[in-house]
């Protein structure tokens, strides 16, 4: 169905309104990260700055460069890890069937589904155990396994459209569970891999529970210094704005570059059913 001239400007301006609300957080966050101090205000939040002050930044990126680095160090090889053990499991699942294979995967989902807090305890205890507490392997612990049952979700559904009989020629032809997966598999998940990817950097980057209450000091991630940026009395904004948008700008950067891809993945089946 085609919408009218008058439709087609009414929805439109909708668009535009929308829009412009949804980045007036932004707006507020880019001309307060380059105001002075004395400007970066409550009361003149909306307003722009005399002059471009970039000091905030320089603050921001010295006191927050250890945690940036302290990010990258968890975020890069939990989500590799949590991608290549969806995969196995998402082709064991879809190509592998065995009894009680739909039980073991409904059982996996239910992790999908149980809330952080009410594991924290047992979950620090078990790492205060195993001596990982308050190290950035224990976070990439915690990561992996959290993410096993949304990763083998997307994969188990991804390879859930390719044709079981080439599966099965694979198998005449002589190949073994693991030659299929690296000869026929592998090759054809790169769309899942990106999706994968994106989902877990972001979600990995983004965490502030677990992050707050399994490390601290020197071994944080970037969220939960940010957080403590802003100071127990004095909140000074422009600071706090400037290290916000440094805190968002890996995520903005992986979306900008392999957004087109993300969308390419989803297409091509990594979250139908």
């Amino acid at each position: 169905m085609t919408l009218s001239r008058t439709g087609q400007i009414i929805l439109y301006a909708i668009l535009i309104i929308l829009a412009l609300l949804f980045l007036t957080p932004i707006y507020i966050m880019v001309i307060t990260s380059i105001k002075p101090i004395n400007e970066a205000t409550l009361s003149g939040m909306w307003k722009l700055p005399s002059h471009v002050d970039l000091e905030s930044y320089q603050i921001a990126f010295e006191k927050l460069s250890p945690n940036i680095l302290n990010s990258f160090y968890l975020v890069i090889p939990a989500t590799i890890l949590s991608a290549v053990l969806g995969s196995l499991n998402g082709y064991i699942l879809s190509k592998w069937r065995f009894p009680g294979s739909n039980i073991l995967f409904t059982l996996i989902l239910f992790g999908m589904f149980i809330p952080y807090q009410s594991i924290l305890i047992p979950l620090i205890q078990f790492l205060q155990k195993i001596q990982l507490y308050n190290t950035i392997p224990g976070l990439i612990l915690v990561h992996v396994v959290y993410g096993i049952p949304i990763t083998t979700l997307i994969f188990r559904n991804f390879y859930a459209n390719i044709p079981t009989e080439m599966i099965e020629a694979a198998k005449i032809d002589g190949n073994s569970i693991w030659g299929i997966y690296q000869r026929i598999i592998l090759p054809l998940s790169i769309p899942g891999f990106v999706v994968v990817g994106i989902w877990q950097f972001t979600q990995i980057w983004n965490e502030f529970l677990f992050a707050v209450t399994i490390t601290n000091t020197s071994q944080q991630p970037i969220m939960v210094a940010l957080q403590n940026l802003s100071g127990s009395q004095i909140v000074q904004w422009n600071i706090q704005m400037a290290g916000a948008l440094l805190a968002a700008l890996p995520t903005l950067i992986v979306y900008i570059f392999l957004g087109k891809y993300f969308i390419r993945g989803l297409l091509a089946g990594s979250l139908k059913g």
